[in-house]
């Protein structure tokens, strides 16, 4: 069996980071981890090909070649999946499809051969079988969560490396928590199911082996949702393996708020190489916390949390929402206020949407007040739902907080906050290199002579300068995310003009 394992394209986004990628001649943030976890569970002797285009384009020959071609994809890819789709029907290839975007939506894609859905480790051995056997199914799907010790180590062997400008893992699935405008609890569960400490390091192992150094992206949807696990397990034995290694890597992940409130947790977490978090802050309104059930964020000092993990050296970016039912016209002032203040650089602001089979989706469907699919783009300027706000004074005040926290002088506010406050929580200095050499003298030129906002620059560069080679690298690399952040928003600004217009 020869197997076509294809990943859709990403549209421009916030998380694409298409323009800062430019930069350091890097084609995509990250691989397809799925793809190639689903590739590892195939049978050894099937040969497989990977094809993730964001990183290389598809051609005939490679559907030529192929007896099947295997999708994965989530909501915000659907459009090059439609695309996909089309191209396979042109040569009559059966397509195997999963992933979120499948498992939510997999009405809206009868012509998929093969769905595998929900979590692989239980939906594709019956797959497999059935095709060993002669007699596959439509439509392969469970209400069983898996536990997670026995999956294989990805094929990240098949992965261009040099493509990336980050690798990605994952240790969980599952989180504790229940926001309503969350699809983790229908997609993974609320039970945290986890790796175990040898399979983290094996993989681990076989990055480095691959000569991969540099940044890991830990995807879990809520890495500290089983905090014991991991303070007897997981990060004393990765704190010795990153000594082992002389530290070849830097971690990044996703968490909740209540990090902060673990000093314990947070010191391991630094001792074993991480240096960013990405915590779901949402709002500093404690009314829009309530209706949403973000308990976790309720009842507590925002600002001072975000202070204490950023004492620790750990950087935090987050993201925002405003359109809840109870918000007025003052939450946007109010968010800016609050990104300001905390000093957080990577904030992504989004207007509220309800994913398919969330909490909210529920509500606002009784209500009649679901408008369409959604997109799976958080920056869009757009929605699913009709707000109790008016829309058009919900999308202006989006407009303003967007404006007002990228605009260049108090994002190099934010910058300086941040290198002056996190004790060392951002990258170590990239190494000299032809590339790098490139990419520093590229990004001075467009930011600190083309671009808008030169005077600001220069005043970061010659502050950062000052106080050291790491300060100045830091300094550049937060200021190419700002140009990216940017060009983003102005991109989906003037779509959403174009769109009003026509």
């Amino acid at each position: 069996m020869k197997v076509l394992l294809l990943y859709p394209l990403y549209p421009t986004t916030f998380w694409s980071f298409k323009y800062a990628l430019k930069f350091i001649s890097k084609k995509a943030t990250l691989p397809p981890l799925g793809l190639i976890t689903i590739s590892a569970m195939l049978p050894d002797h099937w040969d497989k090909k990977l094809i993730d285009l964001n990183v290389t384009k598809l051609n005939s020959s490679d559907l030529i070649w192929a007896d099947m071609v295997f999708i994965s994809a989530m909501s915000i890819q659907r459009e090059s999946v439609e695309q996909i789709i089309k191209e396979c029907k042109k040569y009559d290839k059966k397509i195997v499809a999963g992933g979120p975007l499948f498992t939510q939506c997999y009405d809206d894609f009868p012509m998929i051969d093969y769905l595998i859905l929900n979590e692989a480790e239980i939906t594709l051995p019956s797959f497999l079988r059935d095709i060993k056997n002669g007699n596959p199914q439509h439509i392969y799907q469970t209400s069983e969560f898996p536990g997670i010790s026995q999956t294989p180590i990805p094929d990240y062997k098949l992965l261009s490396l040099k493509k990336y400008s980050t690798l990605s893992i994952q240790y969980s699935r599952g989180c504790p928590f229940s926001c309503d405008f969350c699809e983790i609890p229908f997609l993974l569960g609320h039970k945290v199911r986890t790796k175990r400490t040898p399979q983290i390091l094996a993989e681990l192992e076989l990055i480095h082996s691959l000569n991969w150094r540099g940044q890991i992206f830990i995807v879990d949807d809520n890495f500290i949702g089983n905090k014991r696990k991991l303070k007897i397990g997981l990060l004393p034995e990765l704190i010795r393996w990153m000594k082992e290694k002389k530290y070849p890597f830097e971690f990044i992940t996703e968490t909740s708020i209540d990090l902060a409130d673990d000093e314990e947790l947070m010191d391991l977490m630094k001792s074993a190489g991480f240096n960013s978090v990405f915590i779901g802050i949402e709002t500093p309104e404690e009314k829009s916390l309530e209706e949403c059930k973000k308990i976790q964020n309720r009842n507590r000092d925002l600002l001072q949390s975000i202070r204490r993990i950023n004492n620790k050296g750990i950087q935090v970016s987050a993201g925002f929402i405003v359109g809840f039912d109870s918000d007025t016209a003052s939450i946007f002032q109010r968010q800016i206020d609050f990104i300001q203040q905390s000093g957080i650089i990577t904030a992504m602001v989004s207007l509220l949407n309800a994913p398919k089979n969330t909490k909210l989706y529920k509500r606002l469907h009784a209500e009649n007040r679901i408008l369409s699919s959604f997109s799976g783009n958080n920056t869009d300027f757009n929605t699913n739902i009709i707000p109790k706000m008016s829309f058009q004074d919900l999308q202006a005040g989006y407009g303003k907080i967007i404006r007002e926290i990228y605009s260049i002088k108090p994002f190099y506010q934010r910058i300086r906050f941040h290198l002056k406050n996190c004790k060392g929580g951002f990258p170590k200095p990239v190494k000299i290199s032809a590339s790098n050499i490139k990419a520093f003298f590229e990004s001075v030129f467009i930011m600190g002579f083309i671009n808008k906002g030169r005077f600001e620059f220069w005043k970061l560069f010659v502050w950062s300068m000052l106080r050291g080679p790491i300060y100045l690298t830091n300094a550049i690399i937060f200021a190419i995310y700002g140009y990216h952040f940017r060009k983003v928003y102005e991109l989906a600004s003037q779509q959403t003009f174009s769109k009003s217009h026509n």
